[in-house]
């Protein structure tokens, strides 16, 4: 067994970041291993992804082109993955940690009896051995998991975005691109994607540098506007608490925390969120944490790096300004 091969998770011809930076992580560890690295890339704009993969670190890259992976449906995506992995036997497969990555890593477990690790923030080879580093206990922890040699089957890494660097582009780089036909057919396939409905222009959690982020303590949907227009300054994605995502105050796909997104931006500004566990559970990673609060026992605040004791309605549009004029 040898290599080390990435699957690429793209959307209508998009590749997401996570990918990407996986491409970059497998290309660190190949230069430990002595390994060659190979991305996967399914469905549309696949060649021109897998051209770009190669330019990222890939040495090479496999792809199919065929209507059945236009939309990521399971059924066709784990079977010609579980396939090409199957018969290529490589020692190593990072997906993202995303929900379409770790429901392919999922049927791939059982389609080649696989060990899996989800959710990895570091990684280190020892050896004969691949130790990953995970959270545990809500974020409270970062626990350490020895993947050793497990024979035929690959081992399989899921790791969380922003996590590891995302590797620049090299127009000089260059490899080989394999085409290979999809394994089942449509008849074949009992999923069928009818449509998709995004929330257009908005920044993705995941992807997002900088977080804005509101609790309850916006007092209702109309709270949010001030966050929006900080969000509109910097750049930012917005986030909500879980307890303004049940009061109907925010789309749920806002939401920050052990039930919502997990994000680790380089700054999460935390505004009338108290701070509970779930919460932390999904932001705790965050390079630069700032709490905005009234409570000056919220919890948020042993969490955050800087704190600041106020009303969020006053704090949140002085913020606003100063950066307006600071970015000019």
């Amino acid at each position: 067994m040898s290599g080390i091969w990435v699957w690429i998770e793209q959307h209508e011809g998009k590749a997401a970041n996570v990918s990407w930076e996986a491409v970059g992580l497998a290309r660190t560890l190949a230069n430990n291993l002595g390994e060659p690295v190979t991305a996967l890339v399914f469905g549309s704009n696949a060649p021109a992804l897998a051209e770009e993969a190669i330019r990222r670190g890939a040495d090479s890259a496999v792809a199919c082109e065929d209507t059945t992976l236009v939309d990521y449906r399971l059924e066709p995506y784990a079977a010609l993955l579980s396939k090409l992995v199957g018969e290529a036997k490589p020692s190593i497969l990072l997906v993202g940690s995303t929900t379409r990555g770790i429901d392919v890593m999922g049927a791939l477990a059982v389609d080649l009896e696989a060990g899996t690790i989800a959710d990895v923030v570091g990684i280190e080879v020892d050896g004969g051995t691949i130790k990953a580093t995970t959270p545990a206990y809500s974020g409270k922890l970062m626990a350490t998991v020895v993947h050793a040699d497990p024979g035929d089957a690959p081992r399989i890494f899921a790791i969380r975005s922003r996590a590891f660097p995302l590797p620049d582009g090299d127009a000089g780089r260059t490899g080989e691109v394999k085409m290979v036909e999809p394994v089942l057919a449509e008849d074949d396939i009992v999923t069928k994607a009818v449509s998709f409905e995004g929330t257009g222009g908005e920044i993705s959690l995941t992807d997002a540098g900088i977080i804005v982020s509101g609790g309850r303590g916006v007092g209702g949907p109309e709270g949010y506007e001030p966050l929006r227009e900080l969000c509109g300054v910097l750049d930012a994605a917005l986030g909500a608490s879980r307890a303004s995502v049940d009061a109907g105050w925010i789309p749920y796909e806002h939401q920050v925390g052990q039930t919502g997104k997990v994000v680790a931006p380089d700054l999460y500004i935390a505004c009338g969120i108290s701070g509970a566990v779930q919460h932390q559970a999904g932001m705790r990673t965050s390079k630069v944490i700032v709490a905005i609060n009234k409570d000056p026992e919220a919890p948020i605040f042993k969490l955050a790096h800087y704190g600041i004791v106020g009303d969020l309605f006053q704090v949140v549009p002085a913020l606003t300004q100063a950066f307006k004029k600071k970015l000019g």
